[in-house]
């Protein structure tokens, strides 16, 4: 087998447990054999349709087993996959796949008319095809005689486009080496195993999702319970019916399953993976789980790091909570000065990344590929602090650093202590212009349901917990705060509406 890369984990699987269940769809379940043959079929139909080594295969659509299947025919063709969030607009789509060149779109049946006008505006773009009769018929008249594609680790299996917080989204170039070793990196620091049984709700177009449960899962030889969207309620109930073991989640999901009215009687005690990442874990949340006995393992990532970074173990949940752990088994991180010298231990400083689960660089980006890297270190652009025992705290994108009067503020401590405030559902912390300090830190602040919290009180309740200068010296309510779909803030948006003096 000359394939090297993630489109023959089928095949291995298959070889190894071709009867276990790889994963579970509305009451549907693919085995390891089954997944193995319409992956191959799907691959050999493609390629009739004229996909080569190379080309871009894109993807709209929520969690389905359709989504897994063109991602590893395209690793089986050596083909570039490309999946596209679901929730945005056409114009953003119509970026995505004019910047990566898809020739090849497959897509939901629910995102027809997104699809059907994209087929208009790309002019690469030549073959469609929806999820459904035409999609499974694809697949039945192709042989699953197999392919034998030569692939290597160092070719780009993935091209996942940023979040897009700040500009453009761009594509960050996952090869299938960086994909394999971020899964062997997270099958090292946790516990999921070939009994696993994980409830994918997060986005597969999102890389949490997918690099770090789902395809962990998939290598082990465990099961995967695709959902097509997050439901609180709807999550308790499948933890129950799967017995679940292992799921991942940013802290908001968490928090809205905690206040179900079931939450006290749901059988939790299946659950032994508890991943959590896009933002810390508040306090009380932590307490609520373990209240429970569950206890969150959390981390620090980003898409350029297919995604995992920093790992913060169960066993250290309590005991280093607002820390995002220790560099993942085989990476490397660094915390910087400006000058790129070692921080002191304490000492605020850029984060810096090394290993093999690294990009290799932005799609068609040369110069923004090079500006990335420094000595050969990905440059996160986050800031954090390193304690003694080498236990990483991320305390803020650098861009969102607020210097107020010379001293630098990092937004994420303040609305950490703003959490614990029994009124405060959700909060961020933006500078505004100021005349004597230069900017200063407002709060904008999600009530709690059921409550109408006095935000004089609410930033009184700071005092003597932070600095007086890390006090917010104002606050406003909102009805939500603006996320990305993979829960991050979208900070752009609330200094424009909430930034003014």
């Amino acid at each position: 087998m000359r394939n090297e890369g993630i489109g023959s984990w089928p095949a291995r699987r298959a070889r190894k447990t071709p009867h276990r269940t790889a994963f579970q769809h509305e009451g549907a379940t693919t085995s390891y054999a089954e997944l193995h043959t319409r992956t191959t079929q799907l691959a050999r139909a493609l390629r009739k349709s004229g996909v080569r080594r190379g080309d871009r295969i894109a993807y709209l659509g929520p969690n389905h087993p359709a989504f897994l299947e063109t991602f590893f025919a395209a690793g089986v063709l050596g083909a570039v996959f490309v999946p596209l969030n679901t929730r945005l607009a056409v114009p953003e789509l119509e970026h995505q796949l004019d910047d990566s060149g898809a020739a090849t779109l497959i897509h939901a049946p629910a995102h027809a008319e997104a699809a059907e006008r994209l087929t208009g505006l790309a002019p690469a773009l030549r073959t469609r095809v929806e999820v459904g009769p035409r999609y499974q018929e694809l697949i039945a008249s192709a042989v699953p005689d197999p392919l034998d594609e030569a692939v290597t680790g160092d070719d780009v299996s993935i091209i996942m486009y940023t979040s897009g917080t700040t500009g453009r989204p761009k594509g960050a170039m996952l090869t299938h080496a960086n994909l394999t070793w971020n899964a062997v990196n997270v099958l090292v620091d946790t516990d999921l195993t070939a009994d696993t049984t994980a409830l994918v709700t997060a986005p597969l177009f999102h890389t949490a999702g997918l690099n770090m449960l789902t395809l962990p899962t998939l290598l082990k030889g465990g099961t995967c319970v695709l959902v097509e969207s997050f439901d609180p309620e709807a999550t308790l109930g499948l933890i129950e019916r799967h017995a679940v073991t292992a799921m991942f989640g940013v802290p908001t999901m968490y928090e809205q399953m905690a206040r179900q009215p079931r939450w006290d009687v749901t059988d939790l005690s299946t659950l032994a993976v508890l991943m959590c990442g896009g933002a810390p874990v508040p306090a009380p949340l932590i307490a609520a789980y373990a209240e429970r006995g569950l206890a969150f393992q959390q981390g620090y990532g980003m898409t350029e790091t297919s995604p995992g970074v920093l790992y913060l173990d169960a066993e250290h949940a309590v005991s280093k909570a607002g820390s995002a752990g220790v560099p993942h088994f085989f990476t490397d991180v660094r915390v910087v000065r400006p000058d790129l010298t070692d921080a002191e231990v304490g000492e605020a400083g850029e984060v810096l990344v090394d290993g093999p689960n690294v990009m290799s660089g932005y799609w068609g980006l040369p110069r923004e590929s090079a500006a990335a890297f420094a000595d050969g270190w990905l440059r996160t652009g986050d800031a954090a602090r390193r304690d003694t025992d080498g236990y990483i705290t991320v305390a803020d994108r650098l861009k969102d650093m607020i210097i107020s009067g010379g001293e630098n503020i990092y937004p994420a401590e303040v609305e950490s202590a703003l959490l614990a405030h029994p009124d405060v559902e959700e909060c961020a912390v933006i500078g505004v212009p100021d005349e004597k300090w230069g900017e200063v830190p407002r709060a904008v602040i999600v009530a709690r349901e059921g409550t109408a919290p006095d935000l004089d009180d609410v930033l009184a309740s700071l005092a003597g917990r932070l600095a007086k200068y890390k006090i917010p010296k104002s606050a406003v309510l909102a009805d939500e705060l603006p996320r990305t779909a993979s829960g991050k803030l979208l900070k752009p948006a609330l200094r424009r509406r909430y930034g003014a003096s």
